[in-house]
């Protein structure tokens, strides 16, 4: 059995430990707030600037002349995994980086794979692998703005329309609530024209267009791109707010189960060790009467 000072000093180690894990559990709480608000609003934004490009491009005879809609055979593949910078957020990353590696080994294997890493711990992983990495977007966590987010996506997007890469996919934990974060495999390029319910094909709106229908979606295209990009990052950004604050308040309640279980060992030892004192200082005193 452990004597008193070894338990209480792991009592004192687990008690600072869930010190720290509910004050990280705090801070992600307030972040997420915030990154949840972020995320809420973009999505409206998004999906109606989508709504508005499929149905102007759909009336366009020149639609299929988009340069980010051209299907190509698949030989050369971006991946984009979106990771976060540190850790401690339980199965967030590793689910990302799981399922980066399964596109590679079902979907594009033999393919000549490049890989942007958004996020440091993308990119801490794929450096040491053997594919083409590109590293100039991984920090974009560290100043999380559209402006920062639109540099990548205008590297994705030349780099489809420049013939570098046929197929542009993005890997990210889309948010659904702070226990949940569903792991989702994107195309992005080329685009894919979402499928439209009959409700929405009879109320289509006839837009007036200036100064041409072209011109509209000559424009449109990559600002609507680059919103889908950053929605995805959003939405990677709350989901990992989300799972760390999961996390941490799973960890200060397996500190508090564990503590339990140190000061009951704590209160058996300190028991077993008056008594063996008492029986000592019993046995001395029978020796004495004795002699």
């Amino acid at each position: 059995m452990a004597n008193l000072k070894e338990v209480k000093q792991r009592i004192n180690s687990v008690v600072s430990t869930q010190q720290i894990t509910k004050a990280m559990k705090m801070v992600s709480a307030a972040k997420l707030r915030r990154a949840q608000d972020r995320i809420i609003q973009m999505r409206p934004y998004s999906q109606k600037l989508t709504n508005i490009l499929n149905n102007v491009s759909a009336a366009s005879e020149g639609a299929a002349d988009i340069v980010y809609a051209q299907k190509r055979e698949v030989n050369k593949v971006l991946l984009v995994p979106v990771t976060s910078d540190k850790g401690l957020c339980g199965a967030f990353n590793s689910n990302i980086i799981k399922a980066t590696n399964a596109a590679i080994r079902e979907q594009f294997e033999g393919k000549d794979i490049s890989i942007l890493p958004i996020g440091k711990k993308a990119y801490e992983t794929f450096k040491k692998r053997e594919f083409t990495l590109i590293d100039q977007f991984y920090g974009v966590f560290s100043d999380l703005s559209f402006d920062v987010v639109r540099e990548a996506a205008e590297y994705a997007m030349k780099g489809f329309a420049a013939g570098e890469y046929d197929q542009v996919v993005l890997v990210y934990n889309e948010f659904k609530n702070v226990a949940t974060q569903i792991v989702r495999a994107e195309q992005f390029l080329p685009m894919a024209k979402e499928e439209t319910s009959q409700e929405e094909k009879t109320t289509e709106t006839d837009y007036i267009l200036e100064p041409s229908r072209a011109y509209i979606i000559e424009e449109l295209v990559p600002t609507s791109l680059k919103i889908q990009f950053y929605k995805a990052v959003l939405e990677s950004n709350a989901s990992e707010h989300g799972a760390r604050m999961t996390a941490m308040d799973k960890a200060t309640e397996n500190a508090g189960e564990l503590l339990k279980e140190l000061r009951l060992m704590y209160n058996r030892t300190r028991q077993a060790a008056i008594t063996n004192e008492i029986l000592e200082i019993v046995a001395g005193a029978n020796a004495l009467e004795g002699s």
